[in-house]
């Protein structure tokens, strides 16, 4: 049975909290990579940054409703959401717009439970991790070249 360490990229291209959106921009178009893992000094995996993370900055504003009472402000929505989105919307460095909750794998996982995640939860690429460290990534076209192979 095919594993992780068996059809996942070794070759990781990864970014830090401090790479610019234009760099991330310039090496998703080289690369054609629809996600990046981000990772810090020591290349331990903190991160991950999409395709969607970047579309985003260009969506429209959308200003929170609120309500007038005297001279108190009434947030109808959360007041954190809409501080978060306008961080993710002018942002300026990976740190930025990244999401820190990432779902990872292991070298040893198989294939069939890397594909059921996939599909389970809408992923398009799951990074490989070994104690701490980025030591892969698995992305669709992976999988589908390991029907292949």
């Amino acid at each position: 049975m095919l594993t992780a360490f068996d059809i996942m990229t070794r070759e990781v291209v990864a970014v830090t909290t401090g790479t610019s959106i234009r760099e991330l921009a310039e090496l998703m178009t080289l690369h054609r990579i629809g996600s990046v893992p981000v990772v810090d000094d020591q290349g331990a995996l903190i991160g991950i940054v999409t395709e969607t993370d970047l579309i985003e900055q260009d969506k429209s504003f959308h200003i929170p409703t609120v309500i007038s009472l005297f001279d108190w402000v009434i947030y109808l929505e959360s007041e954190k959401k809409f501080e978060k989105e306008l961080l993710r919307m002018t942002g300026q460095t990976v740190g930025d717009i990244y999401t820190k909750e990432v779902v990872t794998v292991e070298p040893k996982t198989k294939v069939s439970e890397i594909a059921d995640l996939m599909c389970d939860q809408k992923i398009h690429s799951l990074p490989v991790v070994e104690e701490g460290k980025l030591v892969g990534i698995v992305s669709r076209i992976d999988l589908i070249r390991s029907m292949v192979d």
